[in-house]
């Protein structure tokens, strides 16, 4: 028999999700190498939530029950020069990766996108292969590269995909 996992349920994050992010988030390597500190994430989320930024939630199914704040997607408008959506950044808890959550937290960013411009960018470090090729299996392509913007040693390449405008 088969172990199935539902789907993840996304909804909009709330302050109460913002310290069951930060606490997760801030063990993981990519934001490590980033100096990411949980007090940092939750004032930069606090922050977002105040400035009416998009932020989604994923909640999972550890099989047993709903499990709050697994992954999240927080995106900002017009933050892609100023006229299209602009992913900031999208994580999934470790013990939930490769189940899903990321693609469904893509999915709600773009249908989000969709009621805008229709374009959606982001920015993937270049030592993050793996995110690479999942942006790419979506649809996304590399359009430009900026290299030491946030980091000195690392270039972030921009990735962009045309999204259907919703009628």
């Amino acid at each position: 028999m088969h172990n199935i996992t539902a789907s993840p349920s996304i909804r909009a994050m709330t302050p109460m999700d913002i310290p069951i992010v930060a606490s997760w988030m801030t063990t993981l390597p990519l934001w490590q190498r980033y100096s990411l500190t949980e007090e940092k994430a939750i004032r930069q989320f606090e922050r977002a939530l105040l400035r009416q930024d998009s932020i989604f939630v994923a909640d999972c199914d550890n099989g047993q029950q709903r499990d709050q704040a697994c992954g999240f997607a927080w995106c900002v408008a017009d933050g892609a020069f100023a006229r299209s959506m602009y992913l900031r950044q999208i994580g999934v808890r470790q013990d939930q990766a490769k189940r899903g959550v990321g693609s469904a937290l893509l999915d709600a960013v773009e249908q989000a996108a969709r009621n805008g411009s229709g374009d959606l960018f982001l920015l993937v470090s270049d030592f993050n292969q793996k995110a690479q090729a999942f942006y790419q299996r979506h649809g996304y392509h590399q359009i430009g590269a900026v290299p030491g913007y946030i980091l000195p040693d690392v270039t972030e390449l921009l990735y962009w995909k045309q999204l259907s405008r919703q009628q």
